[in-house]
């Protein structure tokens, strides 16, 4: 009785294989096992994607908060810009205002120094009448009159230097001042635009 039923599983065996049930059989277990692979394989492609992605996402997330912080600052600058103009403008003519005081001052100032010129020149030319009256007193008077002018001519020089170097102070005060104002005023804004 075993050698019949191992005889009739040889003789289906061989059935199938002639008819090519068993090859379609073997070749559908290939399939189901390709199929397999390809699964795992997009599933493994799929896993190490994710921290490329992630990766990916990341860096574009920090992009934007670059691209807002940007923004942010431009803003700012522009809005410490906008508070400084009238502070500029007001510095520009107190400026102004102290240039014209000095260029005043040293017109005044210049104006004196003709009318005493031109008084001392009106008492030279007295002193050179009585100098041609007077032959002997002229010449006392002549080296007198020629102290004179040169201390005037001393006089007006020292006059110029001083003008210009009040000048060059008030400028550089300024300048300084300038300097001096734009820390504190960045700090001020600062403040305001941080409240």
């Amino acid at each position: 009785m075993k050698k019949l039923l191992d005889f009739g599983r040889k003789a289906l065996f061989y059935v199938r294989v002639l008819s090519g049930y068993e090859e379609r059989r073997i070749r559908s277990y290939r399939l189901q096992l390709e199929q397999r692979v390809q699964q795992v394989q997009a599933r493994k492609a799929a896993i190490n994607k994710v921290p490329e992605q992630i990766i990916l996402s990341e860096v574009r997330r920090m992009v934007d908060e670059m691209k807002a912080l940007n923004k942010k600052l431009e803003e700012t600058e522009t809005a410490i810009e906008d508070y400084f103009k009238p502070l500029d403008k007001e510095a520009e003519i107190i400026m102004k205002m102290q240039i014209q005081g000095e260029e005043r001052t040293s017109e005044i100032m210049m104006q004196a120094l003709e009318k005493q010129a031109t008084l001392q020149q009106a008492e030279a030319e007295k002193n050179a009448s009585k100098h041609q009256v007077n032959h002997a007193e002229t010449n006392m008077n002549e080296s007198e009159m020629m102290e004179e002018e040169k201390t005037l001519t001393e006089m007006l020089k020292a006059l110029q230097q001083e003008v210009l170097l009040e000048k060059a102070d008030t400028e550089s005060d300024v300048n300084a001042h300038q300097a001096d104002n734009s820390p504190i005023n960045l700090s001020s804004a600062s403040t305001t635009t941080s409240k």
